[in-house]
């Protein structure tokens, strides 16, 4: 049971990982045989041992998983695959008592943790393997981020604060807060750029017009579609659902509409696939038992 439920994990996140990077979806196969195969392994190990505890841990996973996926998606930071996904991955490693591997109570919360700063990391350097490939784009909107004037005002402000940080650090405040007020101004200087990058990188890379006919499920609209005065669709739905496709394309048979502009995220599933790695090799290293 240990490696069927770690080969069915593995096998989701390897498929959902190349459908991410091929068509950035995931299908509903996937997460949803994922869940559907973890909580059929509780069943059978609580069956096996003769205690419920199993299978209501699966449970509680299952429910933690889908209050993060809701969150996560209703913030708009993750697509509705990687939300669907991650409810499988709490049925598979459960809360409480880890159903499958033993006694570790923290290997769910662990993964997030680990996907938190997987994503971090796999982001940035996707971000950056895009903006290289987009390189033209890319330092055409930057020249014109940096020409806008709330944006040169805010560099202005930002770089004031960094001078009177290192005016204050060298004179005047004690030497046990110094490192603290050093980092504080850092971390803004680096917040602003990053934010700026991500910025960029999104209207560089991330926005394309596609056809009504190439939509699916969940992408993100760019901005909102308006078809003879009346609103179809808009960033504000958080993914274009069926419904809307089919009236798209109902206009579009009209002649009245053929393009609009998504915006594509970056596959974020490899994430998962490190975190979960990271994860399962942490447990079997003890390094939850050290952390909490």
């Amino acid at each position: 049971m240990i490696i069927i439920s770690v080969i069915v994990a593995l096998v989701a996140l390897v498929i959902g990982s190349i459908t991410d990077f091929k068509k950035r979806e995931v299908h509903d196969y996937v997460s949803y045989g994922l869940t559907f195969i973890a909580v059929a392994i509780s069943i059978i190990y609580t069956i096996i041992i003769w205690d419920y505890t199993p299978l209501v841990q699966t449970i509680m996973g299952l429910l933690i998983g889908l209050g993060i996926a809701y969150a996560m998606f209703y913030l708009g930071q993750w697509g509705g695959g990687d939300s669907k996904l991650i409810i499988g991955l709490g049925a598979v490693l459960g809360f409480n008592v880890f159903p499958v591997f033993g006694d570790s109570n923290f290997l769910f919360p662990l993964l997030i943790i680990n996907i938190i700063l997987a994503g971090a990391i796999y982001g940035l350097i996707f971000s950056v393997y895009l903006a290289i490939k987009h390189r033209h784009e890319f330092i055409k909107n930057l020249r014109k981020w940096l020409d806008k004037k709330q944006i040169m005002n805010a560099r202005r402000i930002l770089l004031g604060f960094v001078i009177i940080s290192v005016i204050l650090i060298m004179f005047f405040i004690p030497q046990e807060f110094k490192l603290l007020l050093l980092s504080i101004a850092a971390l803004l200087f680096l917040v602003f750029y990053v934010w700026i990058f991500v910025k960029i990188i999104e209207e560089s890379c991330m926005i394309k017009l596609v056809d009504i006919e190439k939509l699916t499920e969940g992408d993100w609209i760019f901005k909102d579609v308006f078809v003879s005065g009346k609103y179809i669709t808009g960033p504000k739905d958080l993914g274009i659902s069926k419904h809307q496709i089919n009236v798209l394309k109902k206009f579009r048979s009209q002649g009245k509409i053929k393009k609009i502009m998504i915006k594509e995220g970056i596959p974020f599933i490899p994430a998962f696939f490190i975190a979960f790695i990271l994860t399962i090799m942490m447990y079997y290293m003890k390094i939850p038992s050290l952390l909490f």
